[in-house]
């Protein structure tokens, strides 16, 4: 389960186990509040579908068919573990290749898969806590992890990370619930309504990962750097990588221009499902507006100082600016030819935005619209 080619690159159980165990426990809830917030976290995704159906007019009656699973910090671990296998299956394979042949790779199979998956686990265990729902797309089915019957992922929403939200913010708890519903949904919409956008982001993710020319023993080491930021060794790192992403460590010049597409999809999907949970809130979250601004400055806060460095190690903070990006970008486009209009960004890979793109909607109304209109 663990091995690629009979030798293990990283301990996925352990992973998992350790993430587990490192995890913050969550908000102090009695068994009827949790099986309360649980019932009522599905009812609101349910109710979400029509309302974010009506709003962006994509998807049909049959576009929903992947399950939505209330889960808790661990549960969403074992997920996005999953997921990461799977992902990752190419890269692992490639890393094994060069393994028996580097002196980076004899070092690599010394420390082995068991402390891969020990500092896996421990960056695992920092964003279980924060992340309060996701659209998964990339974990096989399974009977824990079921999904779509024509391929499609599944819809996480984390229930104790709602609650803490929820608590720390000082909303009125039944809104915000169904307001992180609808920006979850929207996703889950995007995914079900478009369906070469799963296949269209793996294979970007995948030729990325195919460009990848590092020696293992790098890629481990960047992995330790996160983990000791999050232990608080190197609570300096933001200084230390001139604000350098995991990610952008690691790339080399043919990723950065496959990370530009992929930061250009991303900006879209995020500012889309931002751009929907605010047009759909007013009319069903009637604090709408409270939560909006309290949530806006939690962003911009942060935590603490640690906190802060290893969002810039992980490259938490270039999602932060998708979210702003992608969402002017949808409201720019929306005002300028409708709703229908901004929905020709999903009829193939070639009319989805570009980065540049992104920062000017006008150029990207003049290539797709002009050009059809032509």
């Amino acid at each position: 389960m663990t091995s690629i080619g009979g030798a293990e690159m990283v301990d996925w159980n352990l992973a998992v186990a350790t993430a587990t165990r490192l995890v913050r426990p969550g908000p102090e809830v009695s068994r009827d509040e949790a099986r309360a917030v649980v019932a009522e976290l599905r009812r609101h995704a349910k109710a979400s579908e029509e309302h974010v159906r009506g709003f962006t007019r994509m998807g049909t009656e049959d576009t929903h068919d992947t399950p939505v699973l209330v889960v808790d910090r661990p549960g969403w671990v074992r997920a996005n573990v999953a997921g990461f296998r799977e992902i990752l299956r190419p890269l692992l394979e490639k890393m094994q290749e060069r393994r028996s042949g580097s002196a980076g790779g004899a070092v690599l199979g010394a420390v082995g898969g068991k402390v891969t998956g020990v500092e896996l686990g421990m960056l695992l265990s920092f964003l279980a806590s924060r992340v309060l729902g996701q659209y998964e797309t990339f974990a096989p089915a399974t009977r824990e992890l079921p999904a779509g019957e024509n391929g499609g992922g599944r819809l996480l929403l984390v229930a104790p990370n709602i609650v803490h939200v929820e608590r720390e913010l000082d909303v009125q708890p039944h809104d915000f619930r169904l307001w992180v519903c609808l920006h979850e949904e929207t996703h889950r919409t995007q995914f079900s309504a478009v369906p070469w956008l799963r296949d269209h982001l793996e294979g970007e993710i995948q030729s990325f990962l195919g460009e990848t020319d590092v020696d293992p023993m790098t890629v481990l080491e960047r992995i330790r750097e996160a983990a000791q930021s999050l232990a608080g060794g190197r609570p300096e790192a933001e200084e230390d990588d001139g604000g350098r992403s995991f990610v952008e460590l690691v790339q080399t010049p043919a990723q950065r221009e496959i990370l530009g597409r992929l930061t250009a999809v991303m900006s879209l999907l995020e500012g889309h499902a931002d751009f929907v949970m605010d047009g759909v809130g007013p009319q069903v979250v009637p604090t709408v507006a409270e939560i909006r601004e309290k949530f806006q400055q939690r962003r911009a806060k942060g935590a603490s100082r640690l906190d802060m460095a290893l969002r810039k190690l992980l490259g938490l903070d270039a999602k932060l600016r998708q979210y702003r990006d992608g969402e002017r970008f949808v409201q720019a486009v929306v005002e300028q030819v409708g709703m229908d209009g901004f929905n020709r960004v999903w009829t193939s890979p070639n009319t989805l935005p570009t980065k540049a793109e992104i920062a000017k909607p006008a150029d990207w109304i003049a290539r797709v619209h002009r050009k059809a209109e032509s």
